[in-house]
Protein backbone atom coordinates (compact mmCIF):
# COMPACT_ATOMS: atom_id res chain seq x y z
CA UNK A 1 0.00 0.00 0.00
CA UNK A 2 0.87 3.60 -1.10
CA UNK A 3 1.96 6.11 1.75
CA UNK A 4 -0.67 8.15 2.17
CA UNK A 5 -0.71 12.45 2.35
CA UNK A 6 -3.99 14.28 3.74
CA UNK A 7 -3.89 17.79 2.09
CA UNK A 8 -5.43 20.36 4.19
CA UNK A 9 -6.49 23.75 2.34
CA UNK A 10 -9.18 25.88 1.73
CA UNK A 11 -7.83 27.17 -1.65
CA UNK A 12 -9.51 24.81 -4.57
CA UNK A 13 -6.58 25.31 -6.90
CA UNK A 14 -3.87 24.76 -4.30
CA UNK A 15 -6.03 21.78 -3.08
CA UNK A 16 -5.74 20.62 -7.25
CA UNK A 17 -2.52 21.28 -7.68
CA UNK A 18 -0.94 19.60 -4.77
CA UNK A 19 -3.56 16.80 -5.60
CA UNK A 20 -2.09 16.32 -8.72
CA UNK A 21 1.44 16.47 -7.37
CA UNK A 22 0.89 13.98 -5.00
CA UNK A 23 -0.89 11.79 -7.12
CA UNK A 24 1.82 11.68 -9.43
CA UNK A 25 4.38 10.50 -7.15
CA UNK A 26 2.08 7.63 -6.38
CA UNK A 27 0.68 8.58 -2.85
CA UNK A 28 -2.73 8.07 -1.58
CA UNK A 29 -4.41 11.39 -1.41
CA UNK A 30 -7.52 12.53 0.67
CA UNK A 31 -8.27 16.11 1.26
CA UNK A 32 -9.99 18.06 4.25
CA UNK A 33 -11.13 21.83 3.42
CA UNK A 34 -10.71 22.93 7.13
CA UNK A 35 -9.30 22.03 10.48
CA UNK A 36 -12.11 20.22 11.87
CA UNK A 37 -12.17 18.25 8.67
CA UNK A 38 -8.53 17.81 8.79
CA UNK A 39 -9.26 16.10 12.51
CA UNK A 40 -11.96 14.15 11.37
CA UNK A 41 -9.87 12.78 8.49
CA UNK A 42 -7.17 12.03 10.86
CA UNK A 43 -8.95 10.14 13.30
CA UNK A 44 -10.72 8.16 10.31
CA UNK A 45 -7.66 7.25 8.85
CA UNK A 46 -4.26 8.32 9.69
CA UNK A 47 -1.97 9.82 7.09
CA UNK A 48 1.81 9.65 7.05
CA UNK A 49 1.82 12.82 5.92
CA UNK A 50 0.07 16.19 6.16
CA UNK A 51 0.36 19.14 3.86
CA UNK A 52 -1.28 21.78 6.17
CA UNK A 53 -2.24 24.95 5.77
CA UNK A 54 -2.19 27.50 8.56
CA UNK A 55 -4.80 30.22 8.03
CA UNK A 56 -8.14 27.27 7.74
CA UNK A 57 -11.67 28.23 8.51
CA UNK A 58 -12.80 26.42 12.13
CA UNK A 59 -9.28 25.49 13.30
CA UNK A 60 -6.05 27.20 12.30
CA UNK A 61 -3.21 24.59 11.10
CA UNK A 62 -1.64 25.76 14.37
CA UNK A 63 -4.44 24.38 16.54
CA UNK A 64 -4.86 21.22 14.31
CA UNK A 65 -0.64 20.66 14.68
CA UNK A 66 -0.75 21.27 18.28
CA UNK A 67 -3.66 18.79 18.81
CA UNK A 68 -2.11 15.82 16.92
CA UNK A 69 1.27 16.39 18.41
CA UNK A 70 -0.29 16.28 21.88
CA UNK A 71 -2.05 12.49 20.73
CA UNK A 72 0.70 9.88 21.00
CA UNK A 73 -1.32 8.05 18.22
CA UNK A 74 -0.53 10.67 16.04
CA UNK A 75 3.16 11.41 17.09
CA UNK A 76 5.06 9.50 13.98
CA UNK A 77 2.73 11.33 10.95
CA UNK A 78 4.94 14.12 9.50
CA UNK A 79 3.58 17.49 9.32
CA UNK A 80 4.98 20.20 6.73
CA UNK A 81 3.00 23.46 7.22
CA UNK A 82 2.18 25.65 3.98
CA UNK A 83 1.58 29.12 4.60
CA UNK A 84 1.58 32.92 3.14
CA UNK A 85 2.74 33.89 6.04
CA UNK A 86 6.55 33.68 5.88
CA UNK A 87 7.53 35.78 8.97
CA UNK A 88 9.67 34.50 10.79
CA UNK A 89 7.75 34.34 14.33
CA UNK A 90 4.76 32.03 12.30
CA UNK A 91 7.72 29.80 11.07
CA UNK A 92 8.91 29.56 14.67
CA UNK A 93 4.98 28.90 15.72
CA UNK A 94 4.57 26.56 13.46
CA UNK A 95 8.11 24.48 14.23
CA UNK A 96 7.52 24.99 18.14
CA UNK A 97 3.96 23.52 17.58
CA UNK A 98 5.69 20.35 16.28
CA UNK A 99 5.35 20.79 12.36
CA UNK A 100 8.43 18.97 10.65
CA UNK A 101 8.61 22.01 8.35
CA UNK A 102 7.25 24.97 7.45
CA UNK A 103 7.21 26.42 3.48
CA UNK A 104 6.34 29.72 2.43
CA UNK A 105 3.57 29.88 -0.41
CA UNK A 106 4.24 30.44 -3.20
CA UNK A 107 7.03 27.71 -3.07
CA UNK A 108 8.84 25.58 -5.85
CA UNK A 109 6.53 22.64 -6.62
CA UNK A 110 9.98 20.65 -7.25
CA UNK A 111 11.29 21.44 -3.84
CA UNK A 112 7.83 20.12 -1.96
CA UNK A 113 7.55 17.16 -3.62
CA UNK A 114 11.65 16.21 -2.63
CA UNK A 115 11.06 17.28 1.14
CA UNK A 116 7.57 15.41 0.52
CA UNK A 117 9.84 12.49 -0.42
CA UNK A 118 12.41 12.78 1.92
CA UNK A 119 10.09 13.22 5.16
CA UNK A 120 8.04 9.62 3.93
CA UNK A 121 11.45 7.90 3.22
CA UNK A 122 12.02 9.00 7.30
CA UNK A 123 9.14 7.31 8.03
CA UNK A 124 9.91 3.99 7.17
Amino acid sequence: MGKRVLIVDDEPIIVISLEFLMKREGLEVRVAADGEAALAAIEEETPDLLLLDVMLPKLSGFEVCQRLRADPRYRDVKIIMLSARGREPDQQKGLALGADLYVTKPFSTKELVAQVQALLASTG
